[in-house]
C-alpha cells in the first residue's frame, strides 16, 4: 500500500445507486480534488406518472466547482452513462471512458448538441492516467457489454478498487477473461477499500457464462421454419455477435429494426467487436423479397416499451414487417422491475399472431451479466481489502453482500453499509461514517429537468385515482351577486352524460354555500374559491367516498 499522507482524509460519497437499481454515481474526494465514478439514470417507476427519466441529484457535485476533475466511466450501460447529457449542462468536466462506452456517450452528446463543448478521453486497460491526487488504472472485466472495466485508484491514503458491473466469465465470447492478475498485483501491495457490485448478491453459486446461451439459440434456429425476431438490450454486443454468427451459419439475412440497435452495431463494428460481411445484412425494404426461413430480425423492444419496433410488429402496426404463424420471438434479456405487465401484454399479442415466444423462463436464452455469490466472495478473497462497501443494488442486496464479506473473514467494523448521501471518511487512523450530504432524484419530463417535484407527482397520482372537477362561476366584483353558474365540468369522476342529475345536486350545494356567504365576502375571489372547494370536497366524500381534485374558476364581472 502507498505510504499514507497523514494530513488527508479520503471521502467516499455515493450520489446514486446505493439503495436502488440505476442512478449509479459515486464521488471520491481528497483535499481540494474530487472525481465521479459513473453518472447513470434509472427508468421511472410506476408511481412516477408522466416522467421520462430519473437522474441523480448532483447539486453537491455542482458546488465543488473547479475542484471537480471529471467523470470516470466503468462501462456504457444507461444506468452508468445515461445522466451525462443532462448533468453536463450544469457541470463542465471531462469524461474518461473505454472505447465502446465513449462511442455510446458520443451519440448521446450529439443528440443533445453537447459534442463540441465536452472533452471525452478514451481510456484503455493497463494504461494508468493522473487526475489530481488520483492515479487511475482501468482493469478489464467481463460483463454484458464489451469494454467493461474495474478501476484501481491510487490515492495518497492507499488504493481503492471499484469493481464496476462484472461477472467472472471463464469462457467469454471474445476470449478475454477478467484481468484478475492485475487485481492480484494491487492486492499484493495492499488495498485500502473495495467497492463491489451487489446486483446478484442474493443469487447463490456462479453466474453462467455468456457462451452458455448458444446451444438453446442454435436449437431455436434449427427448429423455426419462419422468421426469427430477436430482441435484447442494444448494447449487448456479445449476444448480438452470437445471433449474427448463428444467422450466418443457418443461411439467414439479418435486418436491424430500431435506432438504438443500429447505433450499437455501427459503433461495435467500427471498433472491430463485430466483424461480419455486409452481405449478411439486409435492408428493411428487402424483407418482402426474402422467404421467412431466410430472415433474422434484430429488434428493439425487449421490455415491451410503447412504440418500440417489437411491440408495433406484435400488434400489427408496423408498415413493413409482419409477424406470422411459424415465426419465433426470442426475448433475450432480463425483465427490468416495473416492466412485467408491459412485457406480458406484448407476449400475449405475439401469441395472437400465431408466433411462439422464447424467454428466460422457458429457454436458456439469457444469462445475467452480474456476479453471483461465489464470484463476489472470490473477488473479496483476491483483493483482501482493509475496508469494504457494497455498491450498485437495492438495500437488501447491499445487506446480503456485506454479509458475504463477513463470511469470508472481514470484521464487521471494516464493512460499511452506505446509502445515497452517506459519507464514508477514510483516514490513516481508521474509517467512520460522517455527516450525510443532500442526495436525491431529479425527474426529467419532456424538456424539463428538475421542474417536476414530488408535489407535482402527488397531484398527478391524485388526478389519476380520483379525477378532476372544475367549478366555473361568474360573480359581480362590486356587489358579490352570482351572475352565472356554477357550471361543473368533471373528468375521471363520473360519466357526465349519465351523471348530470348528480352534478346538478353538487351545483345546488355550491349555490347554497355561496348564499350563506356575505355579499362583501363574495367579492373576494380567493375566499369564494376556498368555500367552493370545501363544499364540493365534503359533498363528494359523503356521496361517493372519492376525493377529486377540485379547481374553482372565478370570473369577476
Amino acid at each position: 500500500m502507498a505510504d499514507p499522507d497523514s494530513s488527508g482524509v479520503l471521502r467516499v460519497i455515493p450520489l446514486g445507486g446505493l439503495g436502488e437499481i440505476g442512478l449509479n454515481c459515486l464521488l471520491l474526494e481528497y483535499g481540494d480534488a474530487a472525481i465521479a465514478i459513473d453518472c447513470g439514470l434509472m427508468f421511472p417507476e410506476l408511481h412516477m406518472l408522466g416522467i421520462d427519466l430519473v437522474i441523480p441529484d448532483l447539486s453537491y457535485l455542482e458546488r465543488l466547482g473547479d475542484r471537480f476533475l471529471g467523470f470516470v466511466i466503468t462501462h456504457g450501460h444507461e444506468d452508468h452513462i445515461g445522466a451525462l447529457p443532462y448533468v453536463l449542462r450544469e457541470v463542465r468536466a471531462p469524461i474518461y471512458a473505454t472505447p465502446m462506452a465513449a462511442g455510446l456517450i458520443s451519440e448521446r452528446l450529439r443528440e443533445h448538441h453537447l459534442v463540441d463543448d465536452t472533452r471525452l478521453e478514451v481510456i484503455h486497460p493497463r494504461r494508468p492516467w493522473q487526475m489530481g491526487p488520483f492515479t487511475i488504472e482501468a482493469v478489464h472485466m467481463t460483463h454484458s457489454i464489451v469494454d467493461a472495466v474495474a478501476l484501481a485508484i491510487r490515492t495518497p491514503l492507499g488504493t481503492v478498487i471499484h469493481s464496476g458491473d462484472f461477472k467472472l466469465d471463464q469462457t467469454p465470447i471474445d476470449g478475454r477473461a477478467a484481468d484478475l492478475a492485475c487485481l492480484a498485483a494491487y492486492a499484493a501491495d495492499g488495498v485500502l477499500l473495495l467497492l463491489s457490485d451487489s446486483t446478484n448478491a442474493e443469487r447463490e453459486g456462479y453466474t453462467p457464462s455468456e457462451s452458455s446461451v448458444r446451444d438453446d439459440l442454435d436449437r431455436i434456429y434449427r427448429e423455426t421454419p419462419g422468421k426469427i425476431f430477436f430482441s435484447t438490450f442494444s448494447s449487448h454486443v456479445h449476444r448480438l455477435a452470437q445471433v449474427l454468427n448463428l444467422s450466418q451459419q443457418h443461411g439467414r439475412r439479418v435486418v436491424i429494426v430500431g435506432r438504438s440497435l443500429n447505433t450499437s452495431v455501427k459503433i461495435a463494428s467500427e471498433l472491430g467487436y463485430l466483424q461480419y460481411p455486409l452481405a449478411l445484412f439486409a435492408d428493411i425494404n428487402e424483407v418482402k423479397d426474402l422467404a421467412p426461413h431466410e430472415l433474422t430480425l434484430l429488434t428493439t423492444g425487449s421490455q415491451g416499451e410503447p412504440l418500440s419496433a417489437l411491440i408495433r410488429i406484435a400488434v400489427g402496426d408496423h408498415p413493413k414487417i409482419h409477424m406470422d404463424p411459424e415465426d419465433a420471438v426470442v426475448l433475450s434479456s432480463r425483465i427490468i422491475p416495473g416492466n412485467e405487465k408491459s412485457i406480458s401484454s406484448m407476449i400475449n399479442h405475439i401469441y395472437r399472431r400465431g408466433a411462439v415466444v422464447h424467454h428466460s423462463a422457458s429457454a436458456g436464452v439469457h444469462v445475467s451479466g452480474h456476479a453471483s455469490q461465489e464470484e463476489l466472495k472470490l473477488l473479496l478473497r483476491l483483493v483482501r481489502p482493509r475496508y469494504f462497501v457494497p455498491v450498485h443494488g437495492e438495500y437488501r442486496h447491499l445487506v446480503r453482500h456485506r454479509g458475504l464479506a463477513q463470511s469470508v473473514g472481514m470484521a464487521p467494523e471494516s464493512t460499511f453499509l452506505l446509502e445515497d448521501g452517506n459519507v464514508l471518511e477514510l483516514a490513516p487512523h481508521g474509517a467512520r461514517i460522517a455527516e450525510s450530504i443532500h442526495a436525491g432524484r431529479v425527474f426529467v419530463d419532456g424538456k424539463g429537468i428538475g421542474d417536476v417535484e414530488d408535489v407535482v407527482l402527488r397531484d398527478r397520482r391524485h388526478l389519476s385515482s380520483d379525477g378532476l372537477v372544475m367549478a366555473i362561476i361568474a360573480i359581480d366584483q362590486h356587489s358579490g351577486e352570482l351572475i352565472a353558474g356554477p357550471d361543473l365540468v368533471s373528468r375521471g369522476l363520473i360519466f357526465e352524460e349519465g351523471g348530470q342529475a348528480y352534478l346538478d345536486q353538487a351545483r345546488s350545494v355550491v349555490i347554497e354555500t355561496l348564499q350563506q356567504v356575505s355579499p362583501q365576502s363574495r367579492t373576494d375571489s380567493l375566499e369564494v374559491k376556498e368555500e367552493v372547494r370545501k363544499a364540493l370536497k365534503r359533498f363528494f366524500a359523503r356521496t361517493l367516498e372519492r376525493r377529486p381534485v377540485i379547481v374553482p374558476f372565478i370570473m369577476e364581472m
